[in-house]
């Protein structure tokens, strides 16, 4: 057969891509086999720094830019037209797994190997991205490389957030970035003719249905929000209740019912996931309580709903206490490029592997991306849906299945024209 004739995906890899990811885990691994490597963290720089000798090994020029986005390009025939971009990111939750966001970022990395492998360059240039905090779980909120390079958010807003050491973004960053041996910084915002993120589903349904390969639709509207009760210390055994400011107890009638205004429909999605007492002793009344609010639903108009119900609730549960409300996140629903969607579901037909459509119920960089060029997601199955979690897995015949429906789809854009 001459070489030619064959598809990129048949120089796909699944053993080097498989024991990348193995190798990526040791950084920030923990006793119970998952991974803690915090955004914009000596850690996770030392994982940046393993993708770029990667990436050098085969000939990709590394690039940043002011907070930190990662880009790795290999060179098309034409280095004038703008590139497609492929990734997503390699920070994690304090207690995540080894393939979430990484499974994107090396998926890219291996399918540029493999184009290069073939001996045929492609028209366009290819960058392989891992994006600056998508998870959010050390500067809130996530996905902020990808808002500030998309211009929804601006890198001197970004650069004021801090972590919960009072460490900002900027001087993060800046640490970062003083790592970097000869990576030159770049302009936020350059033109992009279309973004894939390939991403662990996150959730159960590609298992169920015993398919390897999701086409991701769209993802579900969200808001995010922390609550502040501000009430005030008192003894716990002189105190009369009437008399109290009690901040806990504010709270707790506040998230009480928020949960029952949120329970119809039942696919909405409501998580109080982060909740702090101050001062946090046995018998003092609680001066302060600050929690998050997680909210999501594939209709807008439902999480508006609920929107509604959030702020009239803290208002009337707050009782003798203060409260501030403060919504950090706000992204609406939305549907993928149909053009880059078919041409996900041609690259998997194209190889005989089963695909169905699929929602995203989680965000992604994908998400800020969207609004910036044609933008598409491929989902593979993880192992009862489970992820943020050290418990997290995934097939190594699915990460290999996923990659190889990756390249002929990039390698599709990549010489075509870019879809509108």
């Amino acid at each position: 057969m001459p070489r030619m004739s064959r598809r990129p995906s048949d120089f796909i890899d699944g053993s080097r891509l498989w024991d990348r990811h193995m190798a990526l885990a040791r950084f920030g691994a923990r006793d119970d086999g998952g991974v803690d490597r915090p955004a914009l963290s000596g850690v996770e720089a030392d994982a940046r720094a393993q993708i770029v000798a990667w990436g050098r090994e085969l000939g990709l020029r590394p690039f940043t830019d002011a907070v930190a986005n990662l880009f790795l390009r290999y060179e098309g025939r034409d280095p004038s037209l703008a590139p497609i971009l492929v990734g997503s990111h390699i920070d994690s939750q304090p207690t995540g797994g080894k393939f979430d966001g990484v499974f994107g970022v090396l998926a890219a990395l291996e399918a540029v190997q493999a184009i290069i492998a073939r001996g045929e360059r492609p028209l366009r240039s290819i960058e392989v991205v891992a994006w600056t905090n998508e998870e959010g779980s050390r500067f809130a909120p996530g996905m902020t490389g990808s808002e500030v390079f998309t211009g929804k958010r601006s890198a001197q807003e970004l650069f004021q957030i801090r972590d919960a050491k009072g460490i900002t973004v900027q001087q993060a960053a800046e640490a970062v970035l003083s790592r970097d041996i000869d990576i030159p910084q770049r302009a936020l915002g350059f033109p992009i003719a279309a973004f894939l993120e390939a991403h662990i589903e996150q959730g159960p349904v590609l298992e169920k249905a015993g398919i390897p390969i999701g086409v991701v639709s769209g993802i579900q509207g969200t808001r995010r929000y922390r609550v502040r009760v501000a009430g005030e210390a008192a003894h716990a055994g002189t105190a009369l209740r009437a008399e109290r400011k009690d901040a806990l107890m504010a709270a707790v009638r506040m998230i009480s019912a928020i949960d029952r205004a949120a329970l119809e429909p039942a696919d909405t999605m409501l998580t109080v996931g982060l909740l702090t007492v101050s001062p946090n002793a046995p018998s003092v009344v609680p001066a302060e309580a600050f929690f998050s609010i997680d909210l999501r639903h594939p209709q807008d108009e439902i999480v508006d709903r609920v929107d509604s119900e959030i702020r009239r609730i803290t208002e009337v549960e707050k009782g003798s206490c203060e409260v501030e409300l403060i919504q950090i996140a706000h992204a609406r629903s939305l549907t993928f490029a149909s053009e880059v969607r078919a041409a996900i579901t041609r690259a998997a037909q194209g190889i005989g592997i089963p695909s169905m459509d699929i929602y995203s119920a989680a965000g992604h960089d994908a998400r800020q991306l969207h609004y910036w060029c044609p933008t598409g997601m491929i989902f593979i199955p993880c192992h009862e849906g489970i992820s943020h979690s050290p418990k997290e897995w995934v097939e190594p015949e699915h990460i290999t299945a996923g990659a190889r429906v990756l390249v002929d789809t990039a390698w599709d854009l990549a010489t075509s024209k870019p879809p509108r």
